[in-house]
């Protein structure tokens, strides 16, 4: 459910967990503040945060996943515990859509902020030039991965597009994959921009993180938005956090069975969560454990 909020300026600092942190912590989590959503950890990072670890772990050939959560990441995370495994072993989670942030104020986190992929790609690309770090796109169509290329070149000068690929939309057989992988690190790239959708650009990154030394980031539409073939909700829908609703009728045919499926049970499942969190803080006790 990719809704959306501005909420608020970015604050650029870090915080201390407390509870509710998940059952595996995120390596190299660096002291952010943090919540399990339905149980699956969503990090309080804002723009400023994320960009830095992002270009502190390029340049040190770090190989590290960032996941751009949504109300759709956490409901797979719900259904399929080998989902939350993925979730779970991304370096960083950010709050991509309203709820989430909703979700991490609820639960103790004042001055969370949304970390919108749409708008997280295009801060992290012209940060990339500015520093002279090599990027790469994998996913979406020959026509969207072109028109990345042309618009990153144009729009921000100094950047290198080392690799863009769009990969077959069916599976890989595994010398398919090993081509992907070896072109991908000859490529120079320090940090991939990786646009195939929740789950499997997830599950993508999860499955190649020990062959990719670089930064990988699932971006989801953020591809489309910044080539320009798919439009986004006006701000005052995203401000009000329906831009699901405005996709939804932008691209019915795709997205009713999601939202359908996993909106209503997110708001049930998670306002029963937040009830749960607060009787127990009443009662003297810490922070419920969101995934009872």
């Amino acid at each position: 459910m990719s809704v959306s909020e501005a909420a608020g300026p970015d604050s650029d600092e870090s915080h201390g967990t407390e509870a509710g942190a998940p059952r595996v912590p995120a390596p190299g989590n660096g002291g952010l503040e943090r919540r399990a959503i339905l149980g699956m950890r969503v990090d309080a990072t804002t723009y400023h945060d994320a960009i830095e670890r992002v270009i502190r772990w390029a340049r040190a050939g770090e190989a590290r996943t960032v996941g751009v959560a949504t109300v759709n990441n956490v409901m797979e995370a719900h259904d399929d515990p080998a989902f939350l495994d993925v979730m779970d072993d991304c370096d960083l989670v950010t709050p991509d859509g309203a709820p989430l942030v909703w979700g991490l104020r609820l639960l103790g986190v004042r001055g969370a902020t949304r970390v919108y992929g749409p708008e997280l790609t295009p801060r992290l690309l012209a940060r990339a030039a500015d520093e002279g770090v090599p990027v790469g796109f994998f996913g979406g169509s020959p026509e969207v991965i072109e028109a990345l290329r042309t618009i990153a070149t144009e729009r921000w000068p100094g950047m290198h597009v080392a690799y863009a690929y769009s990969p077959p939309f069916r599976q890989l057989d595994e010398r398919e994959d090993d081509e992907i992988v070896n072109a991908i690190v000859q490529s120079g790239a320090q940090v991939l921009f990786v646009g195939l959708g929740c789950p499997k650009q997830e599950r993508w990154m999860y499955d190649h993180r020990d062959r990719l030394p670089l930064v990988q980031l699932g971006v989801g539409a953020a591809f489309d938005f910044l080539a320009g073939t798919k439009r986004q909700a006006p701000g005052i829908l995203q401000r009000a956090g329906l831009e699901w609703l405005f996709r939804l009728a932008t691209e019915p045919r795709r997205l009713w069975k999601r939202y359908l499926r996993h909106n209503p049970r997110f708001v049930a499942l998670f306002g029963a969560q937040v009830v749960r969190a607060r009787l127990g803080r009443g009662r003297g006790g810490s922070q419920a454990d969101p995934r009872r």
